[in-house]
């Protein structure tokens, strides 16, 4: 009977001690950033990757930007070969595509992620530079 008790209290400690040691939110999260703070994440991050997941790359984009369009599969195409250490700032020129664009690599295991609050149009109006290709 002793040994019982004993094993059930022993059981009893081993649950508490994998509940609370196991994680209750992994999920990584991507930050929005306004136009200012995005714009400081540029001027202030070595190796930053800028991606455009819009169908209006040619049309306008932030300097440096890369295209991968989150619509056709661009993007899920190029995460794999994207480096995970690097910090990359997403944005779009509607807030769906910028969202799924940020939670696509947040999904994928990439720690340092921001999307352009507002998007390219906030960027625009805020008066930074855009490159037409």
């Amino acid at each position: 009977m002793k040994k019982i008790l004993v094993l059930t209290i022993l059981l009893v400690i081993m649950i508490a001690i994998v509940g609370c040691t196991s994680e209750t939110n992994s999920k990584l999260e991507y930050v929005d950033l306004s136009p200012s703070e995005a714009k400081e994440l540029i001027d202030n991050t070595v190796d930053l990757v800028i991606i455009d997941v819009s169908p209006y790359f040619a049309q306008g984009h932030i300097p440096g930007a890369l295209n991968y369009y989150v619509g056709d599969g661009s993007l899920d195409d190029a995460i794999p070969s994207l480096d995970k250490s690097k910090t990359y700032l997403v944005y779009c020129h509607a807030d769906s595509a910028s969202i799924a664009g940020a939670t696509k690599l947040t999904d994928a295991g990439f720690e340092n992620v921001y999307r352009l609050e507002g998007n390219y149009a906030a960027w625009v109006a805020a008066g930074y530079t855009v490159e037409t290709s």
